[in-house]
């Protein structure tokens, strides 16, 4: 394969074709594609996008696609912007095309399914099936935000993950525009299906390399029962890592959250919650368990918090009450955002070196002389760490990049993962390879190089 490496020159005129067939579906307006260069990553390397394409529809997609095949442009899928790797980051002379016009969402409860286009919002899409009193559990910190083809194309995860499991568990079905304009269709509403090879979860998790979805088929549940909550208050983070794996070596909480002293009181001066500023870490715990066993599990939490140093722990079953600490963890990023630019890792690692990589992640931040905060899905060992840094300081700016660096290599040296769900995009290309070894890249290229032989389909992104 000879993937797209060089800007790409567009003869005068060229693009009037496509808008000749697509209408207002093509936006060349500099000021709006200024816009569209970058996702939430803010890559600095950033490229300038020869059009922004907003279908509307499928066939609206299909078109776009053969007529970058047939003149050479690269595509850059894009859902909501909100890639924190880079994954929707434009290049020179591609064309970005948005599935932010598509948000159609239709509710099936014989099947217990929505078929969603993908620039639904995930919260959109929770919304229409809470109508129904039914529910979607994967939630990112930023479900207000990210649309459902976005999380499809990451595997996205969110904080309900450690008991309900993240997006590709929800994934019955894809709509996918391959990269010769083929609309193709994967799965459909069976629980069950073992028909040919199991495609549909190879889109899932691929960031916009081996085609552009256009519709998901998520499979949904019963409504959530009322979940109980308890907080607990740490000195340390290495004793709040080490009540995690106390709760987790005996339940499996709906919700198992961390929050270092950083970020507590950055969402502090952000919310004003009354948030203990002293605390080294905060447990955010849920458990959804009916009757007895949920008062059992609460009792669990409770006794993992206090044997391992918690200073103060609080219950309640008070729904209100509960979200409230919940919307303190989903702001830690922004609240963290205020104190400088984030270079934001996304390492996960086996559950019992929990407790190493974010001591690791500690010592890492003192060798290097940066602030590094870290917020975590401590449930399932996947964690935050959060690099702040000034961008005008460029002895800090290399410093903070080398800890970027250090960080994923730590979580690789554990046993771990340089991404538990953000995707590998544009910024962590360099370190997939230590991860996953060269054999398994190259299965990855002779896989894209199938699906798409030009090369055109996200160019920069895992590859």
């Amino acid at each position: 394969m000879a993937p797209y490496a060089e800007p790409v020159t567009i003869a005068a005129g060229l693009l009037d074709s496509l808008t000749a067939e697509l209408g207002d579906v093509v936006i060349s307006d500099p000021d709006i594609l200024a816009a569209y260069r970058q996702d939430r990553a803010e890559d600095p390397d950033a490229g300038t996008p020869l059009a922004l394409l907003r279908p509307r529809t499928t066939a609206d997609v299909q078109t776009a696609v053969r007529w970058c095949a047939a003149n050479s442009v690269p595509i850059v899928t894009r859902g909501r912007g909100t890639s924190l790797s880079g994954g929707a980051t434009a290049v020179d002379g591609a064309v970005v095309l948005t599935t932010e016009r598509m948000q159609r969402v239709v509710i099936d409860t014989a099947t217990r399914t929505a078929v969603c286009e993908p620039g639904a919002l995930n919260v959109e899409v929770k919304a229409a099936a809470a109508a129904e009193g039914l529910w979607y559990p994967p939630d990112p910190s930023s479900f207000e935000i990210c649309s459902i083809g976005g999380n499809a194309a990451t595997n996205a995860g969110g904080l309900c993950c450690v008991k309900y499991g993240v997006t590709v568990d929800y994934v019955l079905a894809l709509e996918v525009v391959l990269a010769d304009g083929r609309a193709i269709r994967l799965g459909g509403k069976l629980l069950k299906d073992s028909a040919g090879l199991p495609l549909t979860k190879l889109f899932v998790g691929s960031e916009g390399l081996l085609g552009i979805i256009t519709e998901v088929t998520v499979r949904l549940l019963p409504a959530q029962p009322a979940a109980s909550t308890v907080v607990g208050t740490f000195a340390d983070v290495g004793d709040a890592s080490r009540a995690v794996l106390a709760i987790t070596g005996r339940i499996r909480p709906a919700m198992l959250e961390f929050m270092d002293g950083v970020s507590i009181n950055a969402v502090e001066d952000m919310l004003h919650m009354d948030l203990d500023r002293s605390a080294g870490a905060l447990l955010v715990a849920q458990s959804d368990a009916p009757g007895e066993a949920g008062a059992a599990e609460i009792a669990i939490i409770e006794a993992a918090f206090r044997d391992n140093g918690a200073g103060d722990v609080f219950s309640t079953d008070d729904p209100d009450e509960g979200e409230m600490f919940t919307a303190a963890r989903r702001a830690a990023i922004p609240a963290v955002e205020r104190l400088g630019s984030l270079l934001l890792e996304d390492v996960g690692v086996p559950l019992p070196q929990l407790p190493t990589l974010v001591e690791g992640v500690a010592a890492i931040a003192t060798e290097r002389d940066v602030v590094i905060s870290v917020i975590a899905h401590a449930g399932d060992g996947n964690t935050h760490p959060l690099i702040v840094f000034d961008p005008a300081d460029s002895d800090q700016t290399q410093r903070a990049h080398l800890a970027f660096g250090e960080v994923m290599e730590l979580a690789i040296n554990l046993g771990g993962t340089i991404t538990g769900e953000h995707g590998v995009g544009r910024l962590k290309k360099g370190y997939l390879a230590a991860q996953v070894g060269e054999d398994v890249m190259e299965l990855t290229r002779t896989i894209k190089q199938a699906l798409d032989p030009q090369g055109l389909l996200n160019p920069g992104v895992m590859l």
